[in-house]
């Protein structure tokens, strides 16, 4: 078998297996993921029920992909975010700027998040919370090389990190839920909270 042919059916394999989350993720908009079958999944793409198995064990773990999915590309903007030579004030801005905009562009991503992070297929769930320990040792990684946290220990960075991470999420959540005219309001609310955790983040130290 050719190069060329084996790249094919890789491609191939692959289109099928997005076409399969991208299916479920949109079942998901008005259900639970405990309550979804592979057959619904594999009808909506088209292929037989056997072919979901050469992508996915079973729904949990096409629940696992998608939580990859749906967080991912936030690691990476987050912490490029981070990454920035910029003050403290941009940086909050530029954080709430990126969570407003991935849920705008994923907003079917960021609810599956939101209901599955306390529901019940414990796969997900255990895969949604390493995901965001994930993101808060990235976020750490950043914040420990900022000049204000010299003299910090690692478990205060990543505890700050954590609140960073927990408001983010909760940010998102927030901007999912509400109309349009009040997506203003909600970043403004987004940024002092955040200035409010950066603010006590200066004096730290001194308690």
């Amino acid at each position: 078998m050719s190069s060329n042919t084996l790249g094919v059916r890789q491609a191939q394999k692959q289109k099928t297996r997005q076409a399969l989350l991208e299916a479920g993720l949109g079942l998901l908009e008005e259900q639970s993921l405990s309550s979804l079958g592979l057959r619904e999944v594999t009808r909506v793409v088209g292929v037989a029920p056997a072919a979901f198995y050469r992508h996915f064990r079973d729904i949990a773990d096409l629940g696992v992909a998608l939580v990859e999915e749906s967080l991912g590309s936030l690691h990476v903007m987050i912490r490029a975010v981070l990454g920035e030579q910029a003050d403290a004030e941009e940086v909050i801005d530029r954080s709430v700027e990126v969570v407003a905009a991935h849920v705008r562009l994923h907003p079917a991503h960021v609810r599956f998040v939101a209901r599955e992070r306390h529901g019940g297929v414990r796969a997900v769930r255990e895969a949604i919370a390493a995901e965001l320990a994930r993101f808060g040792d990235e976020v750490a990684e950043a914040l420990a090389t900022q000049e204000v946290s010299d003299g910090w220990s690692a478990e205060d960075v990543r505890m700050l990190a954590g609140l960073y991470v927990d408001h983010l999420v909760m940010t998102a959540s927030a901007f999912l839920e509400a109309p349009p005219e009040e997506e203003r309001r909600i970043a403004d609310t987004a940024r002092r909270q955040l200035r409010l955790i950066s603010l006590g983040r200066r004096h730290w130290r001194d308690a």
